[in-house]
């Protein structure tokens, strides 16, 4: 810029300065128009016939890199293992039964009865093999199966200590 410029000289000065480094920057960005302007095509309007990476995707695909991107496949796995209960088991399995927790890779199943437990304990072989098969290996290594839980007599705020109601039931 000119020394001692001011006013109308001094703008002069900044708009030239301005448009030089607009034209340097110009000069190295990639050119591809052959249009009427000869400028340069920004990626906009129609894509053409080919994948372009602007096409709309599918909201399961986006969701899919999503979760590779952010590490969240193990989480997305453990928590499949509960909202799917009945297409991971089976519907006459998951009729009888309910995960409860998933922790360190054990999972804990809660039966209707403990005749189903029973039952549960026996195929709990093929139970982690139908487990890993659909959401994944290594998600659940082990399995505790309880029966129903037994009505708790220590509830309420005027308790004494001791073996509970024995003496009320004749």
């Amino acid at each position: 810029m000119p020394d001692g410029a001011s006013g109308p000289q001094l703008a002069r000065a900044v708009l030239d300065a301005a448009k030089a480094r607009r034209e340097a920057a110009g000069r190295t960005r990639r050119r591809t128009g052959t249009g009427t302007g000869g400028g340069e095509r920004r990626l906009r309007g129609y894509s053409g016939p080919g994948p372009d990476p602007r096409d709309p995707q599918p909201l399961g695909a986006v969701l899919n890199r999503l979760v590779k991107a952010r590490g969240w496949q193990q989480p997305a796995a453990e928590a499949t293992v509960f909202g799917a209960w009945e297409r991971v088991v089976g519907p006459e399995v998951a009729q009888h039964s309910r995960p409860v927790k998933l922790e360190n890779g054990e999972l804990t199943v809660e039966a209707r009865s403990t005749a189903w437990a029973t039952q549960l304990r026996l195929l709990a072989g093929s139970l982690l093999q139908q487990i890993a098969r659909e959401v994944g290996h290594n998600v659940v290594r082990k399995l505790h199966i309880h029966g129903p839980a037994a009505p708790s007599w220590s509830r309420g705020p005027r308790r004494v200590r001791g073996r509970g109601p024995r003496d009320t039931y004749g």
